[in-house]
């Protein structure tokens, strides 16, 4: 953002609605402090430290809400397990309306509550936030690690009726499915 050069190659690329972006955990708050530059995400928050003060990995539990996000196509209502693993991934908003749509990912409790405390919400993010996407769906970010179990075998335990793949591979499939 300090060179201008850089900032408007950046610019370029995300103004192009033939592209999209994905960013995970450092990915997710390098793109949210681009949010400048990136069409559509002018509310989206900063990604602070954890309320717990501490670095938190674990298995969370995550729901997908209606978002225009196109890694979460056709995933709205799921709740999966996903891998975290952040010290600084409370979203900090900046008291602008967040449109609903770009909601992209909460943390819930067993029961698929969103308004949950920690360890359920383990940044302490407003209503268990933990991922967003802009206006148009093409840009997604995100704090868990969906990288991380995209195979049954990466969890402790699965439902048995859960073929070799997770359901997070459906996201990379999406993103398949939009580039054709």
């Amino acid at each position: 953002m300090f060179q201008a050069e850089l900032r408007d190659q950046f610019a370029a690329f995300f103004e192009r609605t033939d592209r999209f972006s994905l960013g995970v955990c450092n990915g997710c708050q390098m793109l949210s402090s681009l949010r400048d530059i990136i069409p559509g995400t002018q509310s989206w928050p900063d990604f602070v430290a954890n309320r717990s003060g501490q670095f938190e990995a674990r298995l969370s539990l995550v729901k997908v809400p209606e978002s225009t996000s196109l890694f979460f196509n056709g995933m709205a209502g799921s709740l999966l397990p996903v891998a975290t693993a952040h010290g600084e991934g409370r979203a900090r908003f900046h008291g602008q309306e967040l449109p609903q749509n770009q909601v992209a990912l909460q943390y819930v409790n067993s029961e698929g509550n969103s308004r949950v405390g920690y360890p359920q919400n383990p940044n302490g993010s407003p209503l268990g936030i933990t991922g967003l996407c802009n206006n148009d769906g093409r840009i997604t970010i995100m704090m868990p690690h969906p990288e991380r179990t995209l195979r049954t075998v990466n969890f402790s335990w699965a439902p048995e009726h859960w073929p070799e793949v997770s359901p997070w591979q459906r996201i990379f499939l999406n993103a398949r499915q939009w580039v054709k």
